[in-house]
């Protein structure tokens, strides 16, 4: 991993005239190519991508057909690319997916915990009902990865493991979009119990940017990328939710940009109509910084379209309050993310 002393500083936390905090971090854009056209840090050091590379981890359940075999629909194409908050639409969707396959929520093998939704989960208190296994986040794309055990005749038991054969599907997907050799990869059990291997966040960027611009790749691939990238753009609420930055960043660029959050301050990005990746990587893992971060690096190269700051003020600067709803201080971009 990389070392943080390395990093540029690219987000301040300030209050009143003060920086108060820093975020140090990395960050690399991808062009059409494969070309590094900015690297902020140490690109080469691997990261574990986490939730962030969803779309790539769905690119199994086009490819093989397992897609079409289960007739999914674009709001599930996009769900099997979230990390949804566990509204009552993300989890009606997992259900119902679910049971076309003749599968339950018991046949997840991601656990369960409260919607990341405050008034959703509030509501499950107050209905007396404990959170169960479609609550999770990451439960659009584990139903995506039994489908794709359905469609390749094997368990659907032990999908989550890295030897299961679903697992060496996605493996082998991640490792030639990022141009990784994942058999010597780093290797880690994500949050919700499937394998995350490190790639280098240029290797990431450069996935985000074939993602962009998938010409090269083989045909089958290449439609799968178009496939998922249409799904997320009509159906951005299914990628997160309410009072979401991904939601809010794709809604308000029409599908323009596609964008992903992983744990721990990892970000990434797609703009189809510039040809261009972004991986970025906040050191201390601080999402307060990441959004402001991928916000910065986006306007940086005139990603964000004319009349979408109004939409994404609250996400590029979410300001310090105090507890008399005062502004008291800034999160802002930081010298290293200036234009």
């Amino acid at each position: 991993m990389s070392d943080p002393d390395a990093n540029p500083v690219l987000v301040e936390v300030t209050r009143g005239d003060t920086v108060e905090s820093r975020h140090r971090g990395r960050a690399v854009v991808v062009g059409a190519g494969g070309a590094v056209e900015l690297a902020l840090g140490d690109a080469a050091a691997p990261v574990f991508p986490r939730s962030a590379i969803k779309m790539l981890q769905a690119l199994p359940l086009v490819e093989s057909g397992a897609a079409d075999a289960c007739g999914v629909s674009a709001a599930e194409l996009a769900l099997s690319c979230s990390s949804h908050n566990g509204e009552d639409r993300h989890v009606a969707a997992v259900g119902a997916w679910l049971a076309r396959l003749d599968l339950a929520e018991r046949d997840l093998e991601c656990g369960p915990h409260a919607p990341v939704h405050a008034a959703s989960a509030e509501a499950l208190v107050r209905a007396g009902r404990a959170p169960d296994r479609t609550h999770n986040n990451c439960s659009g794309k584990h139903t995506g990865f039994l489908a794709l055990a359905r469609r390749l005749g094997v368990p659907t038991d032990g999908y989550s493991r890295a030897d299961h054969p679903v697992q060496r599907h996605v493996a082998e997907a991640l490792g030639a979009m990022t141009d990784t050799d994942v058999d010597h990869a780093l290797v880690g059990i994500d949050g919700c119990g499937v394998p995350t291997w490190g790639v280098p966040l240029d290797g990431l960027a450069r996935a985000m940017a074939r993602i962009a611009d998938p010409q090269g790749l083989a045909p089958a691939r290449r439609q799968a990328i178009e496939r998922l990238r249409a799904a997320v753009a009509a159906e951005p609420f299914m990628i997160a939710g309410s009072a979401r930055l991904c939601t809010a960043l794709i809604e308000a660029t029409r599908g323009d940009v596609l964008v992903k959050t992983g744990a721990e301050g990892v970000f990434v990005a797609a703009v189809p109509r510039l040809g261009l990746g972004f991986a970025l990587k906040i050191d201390d893992g601080a999402s307060r910084a990441s959004e402001v971060a991928i916000l910065a690096l986006l306007r940086r190269f005139g990603a964000l379209p004319a009349g979408t700051d109004e939409a994404l003020r609250r996400y590029a600067d979410p300001g310090i309050g105090n507890t008399q709803g005062r502004r008291v201080g800034a999160i802002r971009p930081a010298a290293a993310l200036a234009t």
